[in-house]
């Protein structure tokens, strides 16, 4: 299982990024995917998380205003789309993907496999 995410950089706050996370090795359009972030020094924290077909989605609550998430199964691809970045989402970000067949979920655990994770950097 592979989970290659990008669209990470460097942008000024204010602005908008978009991440995408493909998967190859697995049944993508079986899995539930998440997005986490890590910044330094702090623990790995849920932003979003889409159930596989895409019709459920879920974000932190500090985030949803912002942050939506959305998924291409034809394309074996999740996205997340950030608006309004500020310094406090500096991080880095992480794809992972849960077999579970349950709803999206902000717990960790649940996740099976992680992607590399891509580095976002919001300058003020």
């Amino acid at each position: 299982v592979q989970l290659q995410a990008s669209g990470g950089g460097l942008v000024q706050a204010g602005d908008s990024l978009r991440l995408s996370c493909a998967a190859s090795r697995l049944a993508f359009s079986s899995y539930v995917m998440g997005w986490f972030r890590q910044a330094p020094g702090k623990e790995r924290e849920f932003v979003c998380a889409i159930s596989w077909g895409g019709s459920i989605t879920y974000c932190a609550d500090s985030l949803k205003d912002r942050f939506t998430i959305s998924r291409d199964n034809d394309k074996n691809t999740v996205y997340l789309q950030m608006n309004s970045l500020k310094s406090d989402d500096t991080a880095v970000y992480y794809c992972a993907a849960d077999r579970s067949y349950g709803n999206p979920s902000s717990n960790i655990g649940s996740y099976d496999y992680w992607g590399q994770g891509t580095q976002v950097t919001v300058s003020s």
